[in-house]
């Protein structure tokens, strides 16, 4: 921005007037003091955050022995002693973003639960076999792997990641392609998920370098038309991480487990292990939120093998028992072991990083005791 005095400002009549008037009271005063031939010292200009917030009313305006007075007339009247609200928790009271609509939450949780079971909401669980003809399930997964490394490239939120996984598997489930545009509607499911939760989204240009320029800017405009009309211009959906938010971001889930878990471990350790989730085909089967609670339990499990990773509260909040987790519980362990998709590795290159707590070189036990599945009235 250039200075101000470079700037040309127009000065109105009135003002001119004021300016004049003010000069000539100035001059017909300087007589009258011996400090007039010095220059008026200019206000310091503050910025916003700077001022201090006073209240409007000047705090000595008040003698100090009429305010004793008031406050001991005050407390006089009152007809009952305070009661003590009794300890504040700490989780409730500053840990716990209000963005988050903690009051709100459960009723929340159960309108995203209302629409994750939507057809057109859903993608076909067995695509692939019934509606593809030239992309398999290896090459989704591929596909998957090198949009992770996208988002880490671009810096995207994770929240675009797996609304561009949602829109891939809508897409493919409705039309067939092949595997030469199988990238491109990779690219262009992650524009159009950029601009939906991104403050500053990556531009067209950059999508088509990122693929080093294998489609050109109208094929990914084209592609992107198609898959909007596919969503009805509805790009908003419940995925895997907004359930998986939910469950972390509970004050009666922290309490719980903040004490005995550590809590910025196990969320890491939930968003790694449902980012793996993404990589596997037959996870498409679980909605996204039996695929945020098993994240959940194989995280605890994973810190803590010798405590229930399931509890009454846990239950409470998802509205699902072990029992009905155990073959999602069991899909997420397997890829947390790394007995499937194995050679996808950019979900785990990127959660060995420091920042993430290194929780990919986390290893759970080989078996999952059969009790921690029991339906259990009180974990």
């Amino acid at each position: 921005m250039a200075d101000k005095e470079n700037i040309p400002v127009r000065i109105t009549r009135a003002a001119a007037a004021k300016r004049s008037a003010a000069a000539s009271t100035a001059a017909g005063g300087a007589s009258k003091s011996s400090s007039s031939d010095q220059p008026p010292l200019k206000r310091k200009r503050v910025a916003l955050s700077e001022i201090p917030t006073s209240p409007n009313v000047a705090r000595d305006s008040v003698p100090r022995s009429q305010a004793r007075t008031r406050s001991k007339k005050k407390l006089e009247n009152r007809s009952a002693p305070p009661v003590d609200p009794g300890p504040v928790c700490d989780v409730d009271a500053g840990e716990i973003d209000p963005q988050l609509c903690p009051h709100y939450a459960s009723d929340i949780y159960q309108y995203l639960r209302s629409m994750e079971v939507e057809e057109r909401r859903r993608p076909l669980v067995n695509y692939i076999e019934t509606v593809q003809t030239d992309v398999t399930a290896n090459m989704r997964g591929i596909l998957v792997d090198w949009l992770v490394e996208v988002a880490e490239e671009y810096k995207l939120v994770a929240d675009t990641l797996y609304l561009t996984v949602s829109y891939i598997d809508r897409f493919l489930s409705s039309n067939a392609i092949t595997r030469q545009q199988l990238q491109l509607v990779g690219v262009a499911s992650m524009f159009i998920a950029s601009k939906y939760e991104e403050i500053s989204p990556p531009h067209m240009e950059d999508f088509c370098y990122i693929t080093d320029n294998t489609y050109t800017k109208q094929e990914v405009l084209n592609m992107e038309t198609e898959i909007l009309k596919l969503l009805n211009f509805e790009m908003g959906n419940p995925t895997i991480k907004t359930f998986l938010r939910y469950l972390l971001s509970q004050s009666s889930f922290l309490l719980q487990c903040c004490f005995s878990y550590p809590a910025l471990q196990l969320e890491f350790l939930g968003s790694y292990l449902a980012e793996l989730s993404l990589l596997e085909y037959q996870c498409l089967q679980f909605l996204p939120s039996i695929v945020a609670a098993s994240a959940v339990f194989v995280a605890r499990f994973t810190i803590s093998p010798e405590n229930h990773p399931w509890t009454s509260t846990l239950r409470l909040h998802t509205g699902y028992k072990p029992s009905q987790l155990k073959d999602c519980i069991h899909a997420i362990h397997d890829l947390q072991l790394n007995k499937t998709c194995s050679n996808l590795v950019a979900s785990r290159d990127k959660y060995l990083h420091h920042k993430f707590k290194n929780v990919s070189t986390l290893s759970p036990p080989q078996e999952i005791p059969p009790i921690y599945f029991e339906d259990i009235e009180e974990l």
